[in-house]
């Protein structure tokens, strides 16, 4: 999908030159694709204390193995 972005020709530059990446797209693909990622982990572990454990758990009893 063809888009025009006004995106800071600095910031771009630098994270272009750290990121040791070819060209802009390239760049900001990686750049979203880590802000993704950031914000799934960000959420996972917003989970921590809300789901309830279970010590006894046995994973092959689970799926029906002894």
């Amino acid at each position: 999908m063809a888009t025009n972005l006004a995106i800071n020709d600095e910031l771009l530059t630098f994270a272009q030159e750290i990121g040791g990446l070819k060209t802009k797209r390239e760049t900001v693909d990686v750049a979203l694709e880590e802000f993704i990622q950031r914000r799934k982990r960000k959420e996972a572990i917003g989970l921590f204390g809300k789901i309830d454990f279970c010590k006894n758990w046995n994973p092959k009893k689970a799926r029906g193995k002894k």
